[in-house]
């Protein structure tokens, strides 16, 4: 993370700040009265299902589930 910077500093260069935390994606720090805050970039909520690693989720084929009864197993009470 860059140097904390001044409110009066981020002030006056508020549009050159925000253009660099959008292009490196690197929070900007502000301290303001002893506190501490962080400009951040909030990353994008869209998300490429294709690009998700495939995984096997069944230990089984579909056609085993298919076939299962439970009636054994289940117990209304």
């Amino acid at each position: 993370m860059k140097q904390p910077l001044h409110p009066t500093v981020l002030r006056a260069n508020i549009y050159r700040v925000l253009d660099r935390i959008l292009k490196t994606g690197e929070p900007q720090e502000i301290v303001r009265e002893g506190r501490r805050l962080v400009i951040a970039p909030v990353p994008d909520r869209h998300l490429d299902l294709g690009k998700l690693p495939k995984r096997e989720a069944l230990a089984c084929s579909p056609d085993d589930l298919v076939e299962t009864s439970w009636e054994d197993a289940w117990n209304p009470d």
